[in-house]
């Protein structure tokens, strides 16, 4: 069920049990700023999610309150996975669902990695 992304952070979801130890992931990355993970139910051949460590539930809310450090940490971050996963040359996908339009359904900010096969258009022209 999509969430309203201007709700306070819930720090009972699913990423901040994952962030904490609370519940295993299949971690392809971490660092001081940022952990990616595997979806456990992937749209794509590579389905990676990247999410900040701090406790931000949205785009809006991450770019109002996060440090320079965190929001550069967390960039750098997916482009890293992008490489690490040999995304780069072939192309890939990221998806950010915000609030309840945007159809985000974890009240944590994250970030969606596709990739693996041609994704087609996102919206038809």
């Amino acid at each position: 069920m999509p969430i309203d992304a201007t709700l306070p952070y819930d720090a009972g979801n699913i990423f901040a049990r994952i962030l904490r130890g609370e519940i295993p992931a299949k971690t392809v990355y971490e660092d001081d700023h940022a952990l990616a993970f595997h979806d456990i139910n992937p749209q794509a051949p590579v389905h990676i999610l990247v999410i900040p460590k701090g406790a931000y539930v949205s785009w809006d809310d991450f770019s109002a309150r996060g440090s320079e450090a965190e929001i550069a940490g967390f960039v750098r971050a997916v482009g890293h996975v992008a490489r690490e996963q040999g995304l780069v040359a072939p192309g890939y996908r990221l998806l950010a669902n915000i609030g309840g339009h945007g159809g985000q359904e974890v009240p944590h900010l994250h970030v969606h990695l596709f990739g693996g096969r041609p994704l087609g258009m996102m919206v038809p022209a």
